[in-house]
């Protein structure tokens, strides 16, 4: 059914958190540009909140989903 284990790549998924990848990788943004991470383990950020996104930077700690922006 696929790719076989020694092959697959471990995404961990962590709750309220990031995607936990094993490094290096190379991500395509929507607008096209490719960004590199050559890290062990890379967290690619769910929430968008992070001032380096696409990488995570623990802005999901400070807010939860559900609080209200304040301008």
């Amino acid at each position: 059914m696929g790719r076989e284990t020694e092959d697959a790549t471990n995404v961990t998924i962590t709750p309220e958190g990031p995607l936990l990848l094993p490094g290096p990788v190379e991500v395509t943004l929507p607008d096209g540009t490719v960004v590199t991470s050559r890290r062990f383990t890379v967290a690619l950020c769910t929430c968008r909140r992070s001032r380096i996104y696409p990488w995570c930077d623990t802005s999901h700690r400070r807010r939860t989903k559900n609080e209200k922006e304040t301008r």
